[in-house]
């Protein structure tokens, strides 16, 4: 008999390879199941979702051993599922495996407290005089000890499914396969039982949960998705998590992956975008070009993140160059311009999550031409950063006030206005994209030592930082305090010789 080894959190409980099941059919062969690969780790919590006929418990039932494979490899632990006859079988998944059905699948003529003691006799695990004891046990877990002496028919649903997962952990098995266990539940009852397996994956049980919820599967640690008897890319699933099951399958039905060799551009600054990006594959480089052609690297995208937003949803123009990962290549599937706008405008959850991201990026990328300031601690600075359109001649800091913001343009210009001791006022500088403006008075006297407002040809776009993300951001590097002291100290003695300029005058 082979038994689940002890694993370690994190490596592969469940291996499966290639897996393949044709049924026979008057009309012919039907694959219900073709080629699935699948790797899931001890303690992780998996949702798998699929419309009906998509073949989710054809393989479940493979899992489980309720059917065989047409060819391929089931690997649980180490045991290789796939080969076992049916009495290694029954005797494997009676020590090793839990699982709960959506009807609950308890004896009638059983005691609540009997339905679970059965698989402990059955499969000779525990003493005789340990089962009782472990029963009640389970049964206090899922907070129905009080019910151990009823019959099923006297509780209800809700209880009869905390009564079968008890069951399903008489026996202390390392994975728990979940087939709808709250279909056939309300709402409030069926997110209960959801937080039950919540706290069993958390103290460390590896959990498949089959499921039409997609509320629920949301909450899960991973979702496998399947379409036509095949697993649609789960970095395409993660990436695209705020869409329904049907808009998934439809986009991985329009995608086609593009495979690009480490340092190959995918997009490219200034350039037309007309397609949106999903990384399946490897890492790419996101690069911003500065004045005189250099650029620098302000983030690194992994498998499951995208790109090619900020053009789509904004101007047009690519605001960022993305490139394959120098330590190897990268893998993404493209969408078009049409499919893409067709996404956001079916799915108010996605256009909000990329309205959220393309500001988020924004004011990152902004604020990264100013240090070399790691992307991650960049977007935990800048995170109570505001962004904001200003229309052409709107004032943004009058001289002699107190200053207590720090704004970086993400677009337009401004310009840097000073006033005389005889109420005339000169325009000294005007700044654009990329260039910042407030550092002296947080710097300094508090007193703002010029006015800025936005140029007259256009509004412009700020990115706002209070005084306390402002000394997050020059207290995270010192190249990036050097920069912007050597700034201010250079802009104050420009208004000084200003301002002696007009006195002279």
């Amino acid at each position: 008999m082979v038994a689940i080894r002890k694993q370690v959190n994190g490596s592969s409980l469940i291996e499966v390879h290639n897996l393949v099941k044709v049924y026979k059919t008057p009309a012919g062969d039907f694959a219900a199941v073709k080629g699935i690969d699948v790797d899931v780790k001890a303690g992780e919590f998996v949702g798998i979702i699929g419309k009906s006929g998509s073949g989710k418990s054809t393989f479940i039932n493979m899992l489980t051993g309720i059917d065989r494979p047409t060819s391929g490899e089931v690997i649980i632990g180490g045991a290789p599922v796939h080969t076992f006859n049916e009495s290694q079988m029954a005797a494997w998944r009676g020590r090793n495996l839990g699982i709960v059905f959506q009807f609950f699948q308890l004896l009638p003529t059983l005691t609540l407290l009997e339905n679970i003691i059965l698989p402990m006799e059955l499969n000779k695990q525990y003493a005789p005089r340990e089962r009782r004891k472990r029963a009640m046990s389970l049964l206090e877990r899922v907070e129905m000890e009080h019910q151990a002496d009823k019959l099923p028919s006297a509780v209800s649903g809700g209880q009869q499914q905390r009564v079968a997962i008890a069951r399903a952990l008489a026996n202390d098995p390392p994975l728990i396969v979940a087939d709808e266990p709250t279909g056939n539940l309300d709402s409030k009852t069926a997110n209960k039982i959801f937080e039950l397996f919540e706290e069993l994956a958390a103290s460390g049980k590896t959990i498949l949960m089959v499921t039409h919820d997609s509320d629920l599967a949301r909450r899960v640690n991973r979702t496998i998705v399947i379409s036509d008897g095949e697993i649609v890319n789960e970095y395409l699933v993660r990436a695209l998590s705020a869409l329904t099951q049907d808009q998934l399958v439809e986009v991985a039905r329009r995608v086609k992956p593009q495979a690009f060799a480490r340092d190959a551009s995918i997009i490219r600054q200034g350039e037309m975008g007309d397609k949106f990006y999903i990384l399946l594959d490897g890492k790419a480089d996101v690069l911003i070009e500065q004045p005189g052609g250099t650029e620098i690297l302000v983030n690194q995208l992994e498998a499951g993140q995208y790109f090619g937003e900020m053009a789509l949803m904004g101007n047009g123009i690519r605001t960022a160059t993305v490139k394959a990962a120098s330590d190897g290549g990268a893998k993404v599937a493209a969408l078009d311009s049409k499919t893409f706008s067709d996404l956001i405008a079916d799915s108010r959850v996605l256009r909000e999550e990329l309205a959220g991201l393309i500001e988020q990026r924004a004011t990152a990328n902004e604020v990264k031409s100013l240090s070399g300031v790691k992307h991650d601690d960049l977007l935990s600075m800048v995170k109570g950063a505001q962004a904001k359109t200003c229309a052409a001649g709107s004032e943004i800091i009058r001289q002699g006030a107190l200053g207590d913001s720090f704004f970086i343009i993400e677009d337009g210009k401004v310009d840097v206005w000073i006033k005389s001791a005889d109420g005339n006022e000169t325009r000294v500088n005007q700044l654009k994209r990329g260039q910042y403006f407030g550092e002296m008075a947080l710097l300094g006297d508090r007193r703002r030592n010029a006015s800025v407002r936005v140029s007259k040809d256009g509004p412009a776009r700020l990115i706002e930082l209070g005084e306390q993300e402002f000394q997050k951001l020059v207290n995270a590097s010192e190249g990036i305090k050097q920069k912007v002291q050597d700034e201010a100290g250079k802009r104050k003695k420009e208004l000084e010789q200003v301002h002696k300029s007009t006195r002279r005058r």
